[in-house]
């Protein structure tokens, strides 16, 4: 030994706070000993997955993931898909048809899709095109998702009275008889 360090001392000589400092290291190292049995027994209970290390059911997640993990379980995957197509309509039916057709609603029960023309021109165009798209969304979607596209176009004019217009007549469908 060197003459600089001083010859450590027996439990029994010292006094005061070595004494006091060797009792804390005493029982910091029996209460680390302990938390490392009751922690391997806690891995053994729980087949050895720890909240920290490892992922478990408490952590925290994704919010993507979170969203994900809530339809699942709800049961609104069809529901979220045709929200999804909605929202991918231009790149579904191409730019030309989105301008003027517009998804409307999805009767999940009777797998029909609504959607409304601006035009009577756009809304036979999309009659004719029906087959291929729902062949298409039911490629994206899943088989029989959607069975038909109904097609609405646009309202008709408002029926409005007139000094022209005859007392009782029920309009244009009046004289065709």
């Amino acid at each position: 030994m060197s003459t600089d360090e001083p010859a450590p001392k027996k439990t029994s000589e010292l006094s005061g706070v070595d004494l006091a400092r060797v009792a804390l290291r005493a029982a910091k190292e029996q209460a680390r000993a302990r938390g490392d049995a009751a922690q391997q027994k806690k891995q053994a209970r729980r087949g050895g997955l720890r909240s920290g290390a490892r992922a478990d059911g408490r952590d925290p997640m994704a919010l993507g993931a979170a969203i994900n993990r809530l339809i699942t379980e709800r049961g609104w995957e069809t529901p979220a898909a045709v929200g999804g197509v909605m929202g991918r309509w231009p790149q579904i039916v191409g730019a030309d048809l989105a301008r003027h057709c517009v998804p409307q609603r999805y009767d999940e029960d009777e797998h029909v899709l609504t959607v409304s023309c601006d035009s009577t021109v756009w809304a036979t165009q999309l009659r004719l095109l029906a087959p291929q798209l729902v062949a298409r969304l039911n490629e994206d979607l899943g088989h029989g998702t959607v069975r038909l596209i109904k097609v609405h176009g646009p309202g008709a004019p408002a029926q409005r009275f007139g000094p022209l217009r005859a007392p009782g007549s029920k309009g244009p469908g009046d004289t065709y008889g």
